[in-house]
């Protein structure tokens, strides 16, 4: 029978229409997968249906399609692969396949993603029939991880019923899903995995996923068990792990690190990132296919940390991207007492990952078949695409918060049916056996297998009487340290270097090395300037970074400066990246093309992003010791938003995790008038959480200097020369153990015609001076000297400045403290003694309640035997770092330079 053109015009619109149908379910098909194990809640919180899926048959009328449609055959675009070998399905079939496809118990986020052959790559994995098939032998690997998962938790709720420990009950399928993930990505040939994670699960995933010692976490509940002498320790579900082992399905090495975390949610996702960066460049692997990253994080705090975000920003930057990161969250549905409707205005916690267009694969954990195929299609992505992916494991949290909460009090209805819902184990082995797959008797062994091993490792673990915390460090540096993990010397050689090298480097920071290459007319100037300079054998602030850093990249030590606007500098002073003009995107960087056989030195521009790219040097600075890892804050102020990694990381992260870090924080800090935010890097808070003590006056003997740097937290600057700035860089290096050093770095001071420095401060043999004495007439006749001013940067210059306007050269000493923390009391009190009848003075440009003097007073009066004041010259308190009126800023300034070289400001006040 022949068709009438107006049935042929039915038949394509049919045709279209179908099309149509199944993009919708790829789009949205989503929204109605079973998801949630509990049956109560959606997982996403938009309560509609798609209206433009079937499931209804009223539903086809949205296409032009009827009920009697259903029995028709339809060809199918390529753009589905639901018809498996066949090209053309009936409608009804049709329907069946993308039902079972998107709206079972795996929901697939993905068509958001621009890239066609990504998006064909996910629909093969998800549309093709009978794609999701497991071996009997796959099924009894994942029922044998099931029971480990399980009867760990039971074993420590049997054992330890009131402790504490962030179980993993609701969730046991985490256990066999990172095995799965990691076993599929060894096969690919990944060789190192870095995980991240919060407290949830923790002390399961260190028993079943690293391999920790079972009696090792056991022996953390006895509250008998002491404390070894190194470092006052974290609670167990903080601690981290490294661990290098057979991979039993591939037969491969495998090495698994899990970073020891604090309890604030989400801030070891940016730490990780970088130590699997740092991991990738030492092995050469530029495409990411040795090392990886899982990290896993909770529904709540993904959605609702805004570290998350910037995290996800660094993933496709060059100079940062781990080249794809399996995301796992453990989907709880709640945020300790708080439910999700209240958490998050997004339908679902993952959605922060569609900016980057990670695919999302939502699925119900109670279902163990499917939460392993899509780790398995999670692996694969990563291997094929480098790029991120998000499994959202859609469980439940079968007690409170934490073991000794109630969570009726807030959740009634939700808890209620937790206490019905079947143990997924249970569910699991039963549909096992019910398949003939294992036998009951079987499944009862594999249970009875591994509690015998815990009660072994139980009673193993009483013998354990000390706590070494070193026996969880995720980041060994065996070549570094002894065995016992102490430095192998307690000295530091000479930083300074030979004159043929500070030339050698001085001439390649002030030229091209690169032929035909156009630089702009104004960095062409800068570097007559630094040419000129060498000449003169004299370094400025830019120069002596060259010096240091290139010093360090000749003896093969990395370096790396990451932050704002590095490569050029805030304040256009360090261009080490230069840019032809005349061809586009064309770059070089003198640094690295100094030596023949050089380190590398990378330099990078970070995103706009301060507590994200600080956690990423610092996991980056983590992974090996021989390397000098610099963040640079646009201006010191901006620190702050990444005071997280600097309190819970950077502090204390050697006192709590026995980890040693050499980062390095270099922070703009200056009162030049550019108001309350461009002023201050708020050199008080890292003073207060130095830990020397103020009211001890220490014993000094043999390599003093050093001993106090390896007994402090870290290391506070504020160098006033370019050539101090020098050998504290140098230093950072030559230390035979790493502290992180907090360096207040110069605005003004970087083209300040006094703020130079000859070759002869950097010569062969010279090293880092703590404190820099007078060395004019008051040091000549210190009886003469009436009053010794103590400072510590820029305010220097500005009172050396006022000091030759009085002439006043003779009577006032002024002398610059250049390492602030930790003290050099035995410095400051050779200098104390020097001029011994002088009134001392501690002059500072930030105000009272700011700066150094809260942290320096009480440390003088103990040299100072309490005898004698030091009297405080600067800034009255305040509650803003600066004031935003340059007319004000001034006359604070001519005020307190006034009192300071008014030799009578302080007469017959009492002390």
């Amino acid at each position: 029978m022949s068709q009438t053109p107006s049935m042929a015009q039915k038949v394509v619109e049919d045709h279209l229409a179908v099309h149509t149908l199944i993009r919708a379910y790829q789009v949205r098909g989503h929204h109605s997968a079973q998801l949630d194990p509990l049956g109560i809640l959606e997982a996403d919180l938009d309560s509609f249906v798609p209206s433009d899926l079937i499931n209804t048959i009223d539903n086809l009328g949205i296409y032009g399609l009827e009920e009697s449609d259903l029995d028709k055959t339809f060809q199918l675009p390529s753009t589905t692969f639901i018809g498996g070998n066949e090209t053309t399905l009936p409608l009804h079939e049709i329907i069946r396949r993308l039902e079972t496809a998107y709206c079972g118990h795996i929901g697939v986020e993905f068509m958001f993603i621009n890239n066609v052959e990504q998006c064909q790559w996910i629909r093969q994995r998800f549309e093709t029939p009978g794609v999701m098939q497991f071996t009997n032998a796959e099924k009894r690997t994942l029922l044998a991880r099931l029971v480990r998962s399980t009867r760990f938790e039971d074993f420590l709720a049997r054992k330890w019923s009131s402790e504490k420990r962030f179980g993993l009950e609701g969730c046991e399928v985490l256990i066999p899903a990172l095995k799965m993930i990691i076993d599929k990505s060894s096969e690919a040939g990944i060789a190192t995995v870095i995980m991240g994670m919060p407290h949830r699960g923790r002390l399961n995933v260190l028993a079943n996923v690293v391999r920790k010692d079972l009696d090792q976490i056991f022996c953390q509940f006895d509250p008998k068990l002491e404390a070894a002498d190194e470092g006052s320790g974290d609670v167990k579900y903080h601690l981290g792990m490294y661990h290098e082992r057979i991979n039993r399905e591939t037969d491969k090495d495998i090495t698994l690190s899990l970073m020891a975390n604090p309890s604030h949610l989400e801030a070891v996702d940016p730490v990780v990132q970088g130590k699997t960066k740092a991991e990738q460049f030492y092995c050469g692997d530029t495409e990411g296919k040795k090392v990886m990253s899982i990290l896993m994080h909770g529904d709540a705090a993904f959605a609702g940390q805004g570290v998350v975000y910037e995290t996800f920003h660094l993933s496709e930057l060059p100079s940062y991207t781990t080249h794809g990161t399996i995301h796992v969250v453990v989907n709880n549905q709640i945020g300790f007492t708080t439910d999700p409707r209240m958490a998050r205005s997004s339908p679902y916690p993952t959605d922060v990952a569609r900016v980057v267009n990670a695919p999302i694969f939502h699925v119900n954990a109670d279902d163990p078949e499917a939460v392993m195929y899509v780790c398995r299609v999670a692996a694969e992505w990563r291997s094929t695409f480098n790029k991120d992916v998000v499994i959202d494991l859609v469980c439940y949290r079968r007690f409170g918060h934490n073991e000794m909460d109630e969570p009726m009090f807030t959740q009634p209805l939700m808890y209620k049916q937790i206490r019905r819902q079947e143990h997924v184990l249970k569910k699991y082995s039963d549909k096992l056996i019910s398949e003939g797959v294992v036998t009951l008797q079987e499944y009862e062994e594999e249970v009875a297998k591994y509690d015998k091993i815990c009660e072994e490792a139980y009673t193993s673990s009483k013998d354990e009487k000390i706590m070494h915390i070193r026996h969880w460090l995720d980041s060994p540096w065996p070549d570094f340290f002894t065995a016992e993990g102490e430095p192998r010397s307690m000295s530091c050689p000479p930083t300074g270097l030979e004159e043929a090298d500070l030339q050698h480097i001085g001439q390649i920071a002030s030229s091209v090395p690169l032929k035909d290459f156009s630089i702009h007319s104004g960095v062409s100037r800068i570097l007559r300037g630094r040419a000129d300079m060498v000449k003169k054998r004299q370094v400025d602030w830019a120069l002596g970074e060259y010096m240091a850093f290139g010093s360090l990249l000749k003896d093969g030590t990395h370096v790396r400066l990451s932050g704002q606007d590095v490569e050029r500098g805030t304040f256009s002073h360090r261009h080490h990246v230069l840019h032809d003009q005349e061809v586009d995107k064309r770059i070089c960087v003198p640094m690295n093309h100094l030596w023949q056989n050089q380190a590398s030195y990378t330099v990078c521009n970070s995103s706009l992003s301060e507590y994200g790219v600080l956690g990423f040097e610092l996991g980056f600075a983590m992974a090996r010791p021989n390397a000098l890892v610099c963040w640079e804050a646009q201006f010191g102020d901006f620190h702050n938003t990444a005071q997280c990694i600097i309190d819970q990381f950077i502090s204390s992260g050697q006192a709590k995790w026995v980890r040693q870090n050499g980062i390095v924080l270099l922070l703009p800090h200056g009162m030049e008038g550019m108001g309350p935010e461009h002023s201050s890097a708020r050199p008080e808070r890292f003073l207060q959480m130095s830990k020397d003590d103020p009211d001890r006056y220490p014993e000094i003997s043999g390599e003093f200097d050093v001993q106090q740097l390896y007994d402090c937290n870290w290391i506070v600057v504020n160098c006033s020369t370019p050539a101090n700035y020098f050998h504290v860089l140098r230093r950072q290096i030559l230390l035979p153990f790493r502290k992180p050093l907090i360096i207040f770095t110069p605005k003004s001071l970087l083209r300040h015609p006094d703020a130079r420095s000859s070759f002869d401060d950097m010569a062969s043999g010279t090293k880092f001076q703590r404190i820099i004495p007078d060395s004019g007439p008051a040091s000549q006749n210190p009886e003469k000297v009436k009053r010794v001013i103590f400072c510590t940067g820029k305010v220097y210059y500005e009172l050396a400045k006022e000091r030759k306007q009085h002439s006043l050269e003779d009577q006032v000493a002024i002398i610059r403290l250049e390492q602030i923390s930790p003290f050099p009391f035995d410095l400051v009190k050779a200098e104390v003694e020097k001029y011994g009848d002088a009134e001392l003075i501690w002059c500072q440009e930030e105000h009272k309640n700011m700066g150094y003097y809260d942290y320096i007073r009480p440390r003088f009066l103990t040299v100072l035997a309490n005898k004698k004041p030091i009297w405080y010259v600067g800034r009255d308190p305040a509650a803003a770092p600066a004031t935003g009126n340059k007319f004000t800023h001034l006359a604070e300034l001519k005020r307190f330079m006034d009192t300071a070289f008014n030799l009578q400001a302080f007469e017959g006040r009492s002390f």
